[in-house]
């Protein structure tokens, strides 16, 4: 057994620990949070009895409770369009012409529900297959945007507001066809670099639906509670002058939920009961959010570039986000 200059003699190193030696487990971290909960119960209480917590957690339930079922349906179809649908079939469909080839591609979206999560890798499986680029772009955008989920579950959040479904399906459509088209034009080849085999190439079509199914479970309910967490407290903790002092300038209100929206990182199933919380902005505000977040947020900027590369992530966020402001501003002067 080696012995280190510095070790007394006899000593093994590298040996596993002794019986008396501390070991941090997760059951043991559960077990101390547990206690610390039962501890200091007559605290939280008091403090969950406050009006303030009761008025958050009130936004935080029924912001999660409204969402969760179209996130659940959008994860499950997403999962089986990612694994069931080959991309070939999208090759054969989309016309060879690439200019004709972006807006199909984006009309596509509309009737292929699937979440940002899996439109990223779909978009990197429809590159490999030999679809344009710029029409593989035009789909990544406008799936997780317009699909029939997503656009029901935003005619539920905003059921006064009917002309919010088509504002987002008309916004998000056009800023989608518009940097398909920006692409074929402006991208370059050695910009994009997809990888060389799918995530779930090698296993059997079960085990990738079941294993997508998992990780946009998790991933997208993690954003889903930090998205209402967000909402409860913009809505329970800010002072309302400050929001309506925010809300109530036109610009500032539009560039402050774009960027809520690139921050929050919210599923598209989901983000329409987030926005409709957000009582104090205007409708145009609210449109802006809804087609910057499907587009770019967090989560998606590292999908991105862990697809296609940092180089691609960071020139096609930024153009991305800019058109998706400009979108949503152009069609709420219209429509809203």
């Amino acid at each position: 057994m080696a012995i280190t200059e510095d070790a007394p003699p006899g000593a093994d190193v590298g040996s596993p620990p002794g019986p008396g030696s501390p070991r941090v487990s997760s059951p043991l971290v559960l077990t101390l949070i547990l206690l610390l909960a039962v501890l200091a119960q007559s605290p939280i209480r008091g403090l969950l009895g406050t009006p303030l917590m009761q008025s958050w957690m009130t936004v935080f339930v029924a912001v999660t409770l409204q969402a969760l079922p179209f996130l659940v349906l959008g994860v499950l179809l997403s999962a089986a369009i990612a694994v069931f649908v080959p991309p070939a079939f999208f090759a054969r469909a989309l016309p060879r012409r690439p200019a004709l080839a972006v807006p199909v591609a984006g009309i596509a979206g509309a009737v292929l529900p699937g979440c940002e999560c899996a439109s990223v890798p779909v978009a990197g499986a429809l590159v490999r297959r030999g679809v344009t680029p710029a029409a593989a772009l035009a789909f990544l955008l406008s799936a997780p945007a317009i699909n029939p989920v997503v656009l029901t579950a935003t005619a539920v959040a905003f059921p006064r507001d009917p002309e919010m479904v088509l504002g987002r399906f008309a916004a998000s459509l056009l800023v989608a066809c518009a940097m398909g088209w920006l692409w074929q034009r402006l991208g370059r080849t050695d910009w994009l670099r997809p990888p060389a085999h799918g995530a779930h190439e090698g296993a059997t079509k079960g085990e990738a639906f079941w294993s997508s199914v998992r990780h946009d479970t998790v991933h997208a309910s993690g954003f889903l509670v930090l998205g209402a967490m967000a909402a409860a407290t913009l809505k329970a903790a800010t002072p309302a002058d400050w929001l309506r002092t925010a809300a109530g300038n036109p610009v500032f209100s539009v560039l402050a939920l774009a960027v809520l929206a690139v921050l929050l990182s919210i599923c598209s199933e989901a983000d329409a009961f987030v926005a409709a919380s957000l009582t104090q902005f205007s409708l145009t505000a609210k449109l802006v959010f809804l087609v910057v977040g499907p587009m770019i947020d967090l989560k998606l900027f590292a999908m991105q570039a862990g697809t296609f590369g940092r180089g691609f992530a960071l020139r096609f966020a930024p153009a991305t986000f800019a058109l998706a402001v400009a979108g949503g501003l152009l069609t709420g002067a219209v429509l809203l």
